[in-house]
């Protein structure tokens, strides 16, 4: 299977809350691929958290600087890239995750508002009702999300290495086979 994905980077997609980065980080070791968390990247390099970037500068700041990040990280290879849950709202970003094998980790809504309950932290759940505030993202985006090459449910039960397992299980139905180089394939044509 390692053959078949070449090196190609995995990104993985879903909303917050959905085990991007923990389901990320085992698949990585599964892989033998190095991890990146694009939030974390993006506040070091912002020198300053999401929650200071949305208060000052706005989420169109903020989404630059995560379209910034991706575009540094889809240069990468051999790595399992944990992107922000909103990264799909920009098309051009769509471009740069076709440089990798996309995977949304469709998390239901309950388990999204149980995990997210208590966090403070996050910028877009500022609002009275979190439940219908994540129906809502999640109604913006589901369409988007489902634009990944594999779509991975979720459940509380599982564990993130049972999930990155499940994962590695899925891959090889959207990787080509690698395959002998024809003279087709290396933009010559047969004689």
């Amino acid at each position: 299977m390692l053959n078949q994905l070449q090196g190609l980077n995995v990104f993985l997609i879903g909303m917050m809350g959905s085990g991007k980065t923990t389901v990320g980080q085992a698949l990585a070791a599964v892989l033998g691929y190095r991890f990146f968390d694009a939030d974390v990247l993006l506040e070091r390099v912002a020198q300053r958290s999401i929650s200071e970037i949305f208060a000052t500068e706005g989420e169109a700041a903020f989404r630059d600087w995560e379209s910034q990040i991706l575009g540094e990280l889809s240069a990468c290879t051999r790595s399992v890239i944990a992107t922000g849950g909103g990264v799909v709202l920009r098309p051009a970003n769509w471009g740069l995750l076709r440089h990798g094998v996309i995977v949304w980790l469709e998390a239901p809504l309950g388990l999204l508002v149980e995990r997210l309950q208590a966090d403070q932290t996050r910028p877009l759940l500022q609002a009275t009702e979190l439940s219908g505030r994540l129906s809502q993202l999640l109604q913006e985006r589901q369409h988007l999300y489902a634009e990944a090459d594999l779509r991975i449910p979720i459940s509380a039960e599982e564990s993130p290495q049972a999930i990155a397992l499940k994962i590695v299980d899925q891959l090889p139905t959207v990787l080509k086979n690698p395959g002998p180089l024809t003279p087709a394939d290396n933009g010559h044509s047969a004689p």
